[in-house]
């Protein structure tokens, strides 16, 4: 393509090439206009100078490379705004990014804004201290399972990084409630935080938290077992407006204060997770469907043994928006949850249910459902003993030809509910 030329003032015979017309500037509005990756990346074939441009305007890039490569890259690839540097869980004996890496990402890749070290297990704090120096647009950090971290590497991103909305650290065992209070000093943007197995994690560190940080829209504390109603409650009262999804899953000092206080104050709650909290009352978990009927889509309750049929009933009839719900290992649930749902006009829009583990409820429970769930995609028996494949053939009912039936756990888990 450099080789074309182009036909100047009308005069037989004369001939420019394009490189020598159009400017860089000009060039990039044409590169713009490319729409796929694949195309962008042949447009970069057309010669050295197009190379130039076309790696100069690169956003994104997943990459395996150390200090050599890196230090190329970021010479090539001056505009960068997301590196994926994340390791798969099957190649967990690789350590992945280092320290070094991480001080040439700081230095090379100035205008980065999204960072993914997901699973690489060799950085230590140096590593975070050096984020905190030299990345200081960053807006999004997954250091989930780096497993050295400590407080002193992540108050050192706080600091440095003071527009980051995003932070993921599961599986950070060493972090504590400093970690929250430098969030809350110096993130105040912070809308994102997942803490999933962060154990030493604790009220306090929540009311740190819930003091700086009122943009919170998701917050991930499944398995803080540490965590009790008077930390969660701060949050939902500082992010009334924002808070959408809240995973509490295992944390069995959860109780009916703060359900009410979803209740209360997030009219905008989405996604509920709640599996484990076996304190929950049936009464709050109606509260909570009155209030939030019309946001929530997603509640998983596994294992809430106070739950009951009134209690199920009212989530079913008023949370008409509900996608996804999980009952698993509620016992004390019959088929009578389901009954008053053959008289309803509407259908459900139900696309995910689990009912595992509940005795009580047979076939004709389920049949309720299927005439009612047009949308259903993926139904969870497993463990029901009135509920068998021949059971629900001999019955005749119809699901829809897209929903698969977990019988027995050959069927993976959607992770909507995780």
């Amino acid at each position: 393509m450099a080789s074309n030329s182009i036909h100047g003032n009308g005069v037989s015979g004369s001939k420019l090439c394009i490189n020598d017309v159009l400017r860089d500037d000009e060039l990039r509005s044409v590169l713009g206009r490319v729409e796929t990756e694949k195309d962008k990346e042949t447009f970069g074939l057309v010669c050295k100078r197009w190379l130039r441009l076309q790696s100069t305007e690169r956003k994104k890039l997943a990459a395996r490379a150390g200090p050599h490569m890196l230090r190329k890259m970021a010479d090539r690839f001056t505009r960068l705004v997301e590196l994926d540097l994340a390791q798969s869980v099957s190649r967990s004996f690789y350590p992945g990014v280092t320290d070094s890496d991480l001080a040439v990402i700081a230095n090379g890749f100035t205008c980065l804004k999204i960072l993914n070290l997901y699973n690489c297990k060799g950085i230590t704090d140096a590593g975070m201290k050096a984020i905190g120096e030299g990345l200081s647009l960053l807006e999004s950090l997954d250091v989930s399972y780096c497993r050295k971290l400590t407080d002193k590497g992540f108050s050192a991103v706080a600091k440095g990084c003071s527009g980051l909305r995003i932070l993921h650290m599961a599986g950070c065992r060493f972090v504590t409630d400093g970690v929250l209070e430098a969030l809350s000093k110096n993130c105040r943007s912070l809308e994102e935080l997942g803490l999933q197995g962060c154990t030493s994690i604790t009220d306090n560190g929540l009311i740190y938290l819930a003091s700086g940080c009122h943009r919170i829209r998701f917050l991930d504390i499944n398995k803080c077992s540490n965590v009790s109603d008077v930390g969660v409650s701060s949050i939902s009262r500082a992010c009334s407006s924002s808070l959408k999804t809240l995973k509490l899953l295992d944390c069995y000092k959860i109780g009916d204060e703060t359900i009410l206080s979803l209740a209360e104050c997030c009219r905008n709650l989405e996604t509920l997770i709640v599996g484990g909290c076996r304190d929950v009352s049936a009464d709050a978990i109606k509260s909570l469907a009155t209030a939030c009927g019309s946001s929530l889509k997603n509640l998983r309750m596994d294992w809430c043994l106070n739950i009951s049929d009134s209690s199920l009933r009212c989530v079913l009839s008023q949370c008409r928006n509900l996608e996804a719900l999980d009952i698993g290992c509620c016992e004390e649930l019959t088929d009578a949850s389901f009954q008053f749902i053959s008289n309803e006009e509407s259908a459900l829009s139900l696309k995910i249910l689990k009912v595992g583990n509940c005795p009580k409820i047979t076939v004709t429970g389920i049949g309720i459902l299927a005439g009612k769930c047009s949308s259903l995609q993926y139904l969870d028996v497993r463990s029901c003993p009135y509920i068998t494949k021949a059971g629900l053939d001999e019955a005749g009912f119809h699901f829809p030809e897209s929903c698969k039936i977990n019988f027995d756990g050959s069927i993976s888990e959607p992770a909507v509910l995780l």
